[in-house]
């Protein structure tokens, strides 16, 4: 039984534990505003991603640091515009190459908020995966200060494809919901899915546009069967209770026909 000092000792312990974890959490970086990173992008177009940094000197709080950035799309033009307190777009910077360097945050600089805007070339795909989506890096910011320390504000990850993989990417989620949607066996079909997702992942697109299609048949004509056998053994439940029915009804005929013939 654990007595009331123990409590106590338990109570102390529980209290430093959460100081020390408190103290072991990194301070917050600069708070992001509104974000238009795209989600996903097809291989080889040209996309526009725009963050807006708000708070730039709190948590931690300083009066000047520097902003970096890098992405993994290529032809990148990066425009840092700085924004007053009253909103006003006062200045801006421009720079090229997939790493952003050399801006300085300063309060006395007059700089309420930062705009960030970003374009680029979508990547080619290194490794296709199913599950977890294959992504790249679309931008990522980062608070550097004096010191050598840093915080990074933020990360955006896409996902990109080619109009190949995303037919294959269609036809393996169509498999995968007639599969999670089939209250029979699947196991046939789900030995066809996974196979369509090594082909998708071995970039054998029409390969696996043809195993997951023939997965999604399989689970259909499952269920099918299911709702079949289903559907028969309803009805031969049917067609006995009628018959117990229909025989009870005769026995007690005959029983009245019987006591009437006696009367």
């Amino acid at each position: 039984m654990m007595t009331k000092t123990n409590l106590n000792r338990c109570s102390k312990l529980a209290v430093v534990l959460l100081v020390v974890a408190a103290l072991a959490v990194p301070a917050a970086a600069v708070s992001v505003g509104d974000d238009t990173v795209p989600a996903e992008a097809q291989v080889g177009t040209q996309v526009e991603t725009t963050v807006t940094l708000t708070e730039l000197y709190r948590n931690p709080e300083l009066e000047s640091w520097e902003l970096t950035g890098s992405t993994e799309l290529t032809e990148v033009t990066w425009t840092v515009v700085y924004i007053d307190q009253t909103g006003n777009r006062f200045d801006q910077d421009s720079f090229n190459g997939q790493n952003l360097s050399g801006v300085t945050v300063a309060v006395d600089d007059g700089v309420s908020e930062i705009e960030v805007q970003l374009t680029g070339t979508v990547p080619a795909v290194d490794d296709y995966s199913y599950d977890p989506a294959q992504t790249f890096t679309a931008v990522e910011l980062t608070q550097s200060r004096e010191g050598g320390a840093s915080n990074t504000i933020e990360t955006y990850e896409t996902r990109h494809y080619t109009s190949e993989s995303q037919r294959a990417r269609d036809a393996l989620d169509e498999a995968a919901a007639a599969i999670e949607e089939s209250n029979a066996d699947t196991a046939e079909a789900e030995r066809s899915f996974q196979q369509a997702v090594n082909a998708f992942e071995g970039e054998e697109f029409s390969l696996a546009v043809e195993l997951a299609n023939q997965a999604t048949q399989q689970a259909n004509s499952a269920e099918q069967s299911r709702q079949t056998r289903q559907t028969l053994i309803y009805a031969g439940v049917g067609v006995v209770v009628v018959a117990l029915l229909v025989g009870g009804f005769l026995y007690w005929r005959s029983q009245q026909e019987t006591y009437d013939k006696l009367g």
